[in-house]
């Protein structure tokens, strides 16, 4: 089984984007082989109402049977909008979402804002993951209105110091993946996974041997990024660095441990 854990529908304000619709994305999924997909809602790194963003991708995906079947929907959630906890509850019980996404360097509040901290622990509350994404998009050739400050893996400690027993998915890991003893102790016993479509997940096989075997996910970015990078660092992985089985949690198991499927 393949399931991608970091996809998403909608638009990008500062280029165009292909498969960027449950249709085509789907398209992409079975060409490719890949069984689910985590989706949420590009739209929503930017609306100011993020909701909006969370309906459309519920609209999308109750259009066609093969969609529910298919995607995994997280809701984007802004916690420093009016009413965000209203629509965190909305997107979980009416919208049937089964994670969120937050965006602080976007929606400009620190990970230690008691909101985000809130955010962080309803959603561990009803059981389900929140998903940090460290770079959405290459600074260099982007538009000079995006956002240039980029995380590095160690940059998501304080949300996790807060709040150790929540579930997290790390995505995009495109910086310095380099932390402390401490620092990896807090990684190792946390319940997260990291996506593998990170520019700086290149020697997967020596990760897996310091933050476990557990601790990744097979992941795309798509449509940002391309759609196969991913997969390939982890069939690339040498008999000597993963085992089938190691594959297996790579490829589906992990990321079905952490969504509770």
């Amino acid at each position: 089984m393949l399931i991608d854990s970091n996809a998403y529908i909608g638009q990008w304000p500062f280029r165009q984007l292909n498969y960027n619709t449950c249709d085509t994305l789907l398209g992409r999924m079975n060409e490719f082989g890949v069984d689910l997909s985590v989706i949420s809602n590009l739209n929503g790194v930017f609306y100011k109402n993020t909701q909006s963003a969370n309906k459309e991708l519920y609209e999308e995906i109750n259009s066609d049977r093969r969609f529910r079947d298919r995607f995994i929907p997280f809701a984007v959630i802004n916690p420093i909008y009016n009413g965000w906890k209203h629509d965190l509850e909305t997107s979980i019980d009416d919208f049937g979402m089964k994670g969120i996404r937050l965006y602080p360097k976007y929606h400009r509040y620190e990970l230690t804002n008691p909101a985000c901290i809130e955010a962080v622990k309803m959603a561990r509350d009803r059981g389900l993951p929140v998903a940090f994404s460290l770079r959405m998009v290459d600074s260099r050739p982007s538009s000079w209105l995006d956002i240039k400050d980029e995380w590095a893996l160690r940059d998501i400690l304080p949300i996790v110091n807060e709040v150790p027993d929540a579930k997290y998915l790390i995505l995009n890991v495109a910086n310095s993946t380099q932390l402390g003893e401490e620092e990896r102790k807090l990684f190792r016993k946390t319940n997260l996974v990291m996506d593998t479509s990170g520019r700086n997940i290149v020697n997967l096989g020596r990760l897996l041997e310091t933050l476990g075997t557990d601790k990744f996910a097979f992941g795309t970015h798509s449509p940002i990024l391309d759609y196969l990078t991913g997969l390939l660092r982890i069939e690339s992985l040498k008999d000597s660095e993963a085992n089938e089985i190691t594959k297996g949690l790579l490829r589906s198991d992990n990321i079905k441990s952490i969504l509770g499927i």
